[in-house]
């Protein structure tokens, strides 16, 4: 996009439709938006990423991946929940395909890098690996240090769990809060 595009996208107020996603919540804010193939819209907001009105807090973006085409693209985002305390699994991905898609794209991964403080990852003894991460989470005054194992059968495996226990506990140790 050139120069000016990016001007007019800066300064555009979005779609009547855009805003009405938002407009219960008078502290969210529409940040920026793609118009979906499918119809409807994918909207990045101050809370996080908007679609078919649900919300995906910020925090709980594993990895995002965009795929550039033309003004539009792919977005696959790989959700995570927790499982339990301290302990996140990737869900199965989420496909966004948009035909415009603006500004979307570099604010996604701004507001996902925004919440990662940290992050580690550490082998583990069946040869899989595991990845402690620190986030910001809105809300919160302390970070929220999680692991997420590559392989969901290493959860389930006690020699696993202890190597990963005894890694988040070393990291939360080491944790300067002032970063």
């Amino acid at each position: 996009m050139n120069l000016l595009g990016r001007l007019r996208g800066g300064l555009a107020r979005p779609p009547e439709q855009v805003r009405a996603l938002v407009a219960a919540d008078p502290d969210e804010r529409v940040l920026a938006w793609g118009e979906l193939v499918a119809g409807g819209w994918l909207v990045a907001t101050s809370r996080g990423l908007r679609s078919d009105g649900e919300v995906l807090p910020w925090h709980r973006v594993g990895t995002a991946r965009w795929t550039a085409a033309g003004e539009g693209g792919t977005f696959t985002v790989v959700p995570l929940a927790d499982v339990e305390p301290g302990v996140q699994a990737r869900e199965a991905p989420l496909r966004f395909v948009l035909r415009t898609a603006g500004e979307l794209p570099a604010v996604l991964r701004t507001r996902v890098d925004r919440t990662v403080v940290t992050s580690q990852r550490h082998p583990l003894p069946s040869g899989g690996a595991v990845l402690l991460v620190a986030r910001r989470v809105p809300g919160q005054a302390a970070r929220e240090w999680t692991v997420v194992f590559d392989d969901d059968a290493d959860r389930d495996d006690p020699a696993a769990r202890q190597v990963a226990r005894e890694r988040l506990a070393a990291a939360v140790d080491a944790d300067d809060p002032s970063r």
